[in-house]
């Protein structure tokens, strides 16, 4: 593989912190890393450097002559007096450059919801996204460097970008390095991760899942101090295994023994468990919605909407931007009355409600942390005992030297984290989540799930974390066009329904495998049928999970409601077919391997 774009023994210090010390990287033809690493530790720094937007104080970045470098920043640069249409294509006529299908494409995908006449100072935080991604990949470049492409993006936004990344280059060649928290992307998209830590970048092959498995078994062979960060991290590979796609190119060991790693690590949750407790703290009632409708701003948010929350229910609410997420949130909560319907809230129900902005901490000011815990004399209930301040302080996190800055004065990740450990130690009993993976890098992001994991209560969760969704909720509902209805699929048919809908020309691709025995197969052709085989367990433990959940609430249905059962049964025949269906894939791919 050609060299791209690398840096030789790079070192820079800034007045409060040495970020990197003789740091060497590369980037060759065919490469598609993923950038990860704590907050602050210098992700989105490694890309400007790369990209020549920052000079290092020692050392050099390299570049072979002509290559051509396009970057995505965390923030655009756009003057707010532009127009849309002057952003994409300058000076030149939009219609030149329209008659491009690769271009329309990009169009249709990203800003087609956007006029080209807008002035930029008047699109949302995510039209402003789309449009810089739009900007950035309509040119053509040898390199794309992207800082955190995934925020403000939905769900299927998200995954048209993966496929689309994975596509614009020919075979083995031009280069991708991407810094996000978005572990699904991560999986998609790339095939080598670095981690950025300590001043140093440690490299790896293999997608997050391969990274994660040997964080693990580096984690196993080091120093007793490491055990609590050891234990996080396998309980990650037990949901990876057990769940999510293990995608690599070259993992270090056989799955057989990454399996056996995580033999002795029981399961995430407690389901049964936890919603005996939550029936304890709640009673019987949660949430029952009767005949809903909302119209908000000229809007209709939902329409004759029946739906209702029982104790321990883990539920996900999916939709694109805009579609009215966090308005139906604040329904729920009882905090916008409907046009028409009831909206019933148990007697016992406390909820605590984290939201996308964390507005509950404003009134802390210029506080500092210490100052703000010490006035919660409470202990927060997980994983079936208290636990005080300090101890959730610990799992999320937090060092001592925090515990002295101002509230203010926190990066995006720690006010987050904070904002959660405030609201368990007010014992609520109903946990609202909108977007609580915003800020937090992925080790935060483990550990709140983690957290997660042993809360009692009913948990309601939006996210646009393709990942965060599968791993804390345990059935998921999309809202569209007023209308919220359950997945029983979940998010694979979710997102199967979305690409096949008019709003994308293209679905996603799937990688082509080769029909030739297993003695012809190269490496290449028998790696893709085995990261097939990973990705078609997952989907059939989801499903399985998803029937048995299915049988239990129809178990609790009454015997006279035959419309109920019927479609209840209907859902439980329509899953088991699906089973039937990937269990046969599973067992041609594993005839083709000679298994």
């Amino acid at each position: 593989m050609a060299f791209l774009l690398g840096c030789e023994k790079i070192s820079l210090e800034f007045p409060t912190k040495k970020v990197f010390d003789k740091v060497s990287v590369g980037l060759s033809d065919g490469c598609r890393i993923g950038i990860v690493g704590q907050n602050g530790d210098g992700k989105s720094t490694l890309l400007r450097l790369l990209a020549g937007d920052l000079l290092p104080d020692e050392g050099r970045v390299i570049r072979t002559r002509g290559v051509s470098v396009g970057m995505l920043f965390q923030n655009d640069a756009f003057d707010d007096k532009e127009t849309v249409s002057h952003v994409l294509f300058g000076d030149t006529p939009a219609y030149e450059l329209m008659g491009s299908a690769r271009i329309r494409e990009l169009i249709d995908a990203l800003i087609g919801d956007v006029s080209f006449d807008a002035k930029v100072g008047k699109l949302s935080g995510g039209q402003r996204r789309r449009l810089d991604l739009a900007r950035l990949l309509a040119g053509d470049w040898d390199i794309l460097l992207l800082d955190e492409p995934t925020n403000h993006l939905d769900m299927k936004t998200i995954a048209w970008l993966a496929n689309h990344l994975k596509t614009v280059f020919k075979q083995g060649q031009g280069a991708l390095a991407v810094v996000t928290h978005d572990r699904w992307f991560l999986d998609e998209v790339c095939m080598g991760m670095w981690e950025v830590y300590g001043g140093g970048v440690e490299t790896f092959e293999g997608g997050f899942s391969a990274y994660t498995m040997q964080r693990v078994e580096r984690a196993r062979l080091a120093a007793v101090a490491e055990e609590k960060r050891r234990n996080l991290l396998r309980r990650e590979l037990a949901w990876l295994s057990r769940g999510a796609r293990a995608r690599a190119t070259k993992p270090k060991f056989h799955v057989e023994a990454a399996r056996a790693l995580i033999a002795d690590v029981p399961e995430l949750r407690n389901t049964l468990e936890l919603k005996r407790m939550a029936m304890a703290r709640i009673g019987k009632q949660v949430i029952d919605c009767e005949g809903i409708s909302l119209d908000l701003d000229g809007k209709r948010i939902v329409s004759d909407m029946n739906f209702s929350v029982r104790p321990g229910d883990r539920i996900g609410i999916l939709g694109e931007n805009g579609a009215g997420k966090t308005t139906l949130l604040k329904l729920l909560q009882g905090k916008i009355i409907p046009n028409h319907g009831l909206v019933k809230i148990g007697k016992t129900v406390r909820f605590a409600y984290l939201s996308q902005n964390l507005e509950e901490l404003s009134a802390y000011g210029n506080a500092r942390v210490y100052t703000v815990i010490g006035r919660y004399g409470g202990r927060g209930m997980l994983d079936g005992k208290e636990q005080t301040p300090a101890q959730l302080l610990e799992r999320l996190g937090f060092t001592n030297a925090d515990l002295n800055d101002p509230v203010c004065d926190l990066s995006g990740g720690q006010k987050r984290r904070l904002a959660l450990m405030l609201i368990l130690l007010d014992q609520p009993n109903v946990l609202i989540l909108d977007e609580p993976g915003n800020d937090l890098d992925v080790d935060m992001l483990a550990a709140m799930e983690d957290l997660l994991d042993g809360w009692p209560g009913s948990l309601i969760i939006v996210t646009h974390d393709r990942y965060l969704m599968e791993r804390v909720s345990d059935n998921q509902y999309l809202l569209e066009n007023g209308v919220l209805r359950h997945l029983p699929g979940g998010l694979d048919q979710y997102m199967k329904e979305a690409f096949s809908s008019k709003d994308f020309e293209k679905p996603l691709k799937e990688a082509p495998v080769s029909v030739s025995s297993e003695s012809e197969l190269g490496e290449k052709e028998k790696r893709e049928l085995r990261k097939s085989m990973l990705s078609l367990e997952k989907q059939i433990s989801t499903l399985k999970k998803k029937r048995e959940t299915l049988k239990d609430a129809m178990m609790e249905m009454p015997a006279t409601d035959y419309v109920s059962l019927g479609k209840q049964q209907s859902d439980i025949d329509e899953i088991t077919a699906r089973i039937d269906s990937l269990e046969n894939q599973w067992l041609e791919t594993a005839e083709r391997l000679g298994m």
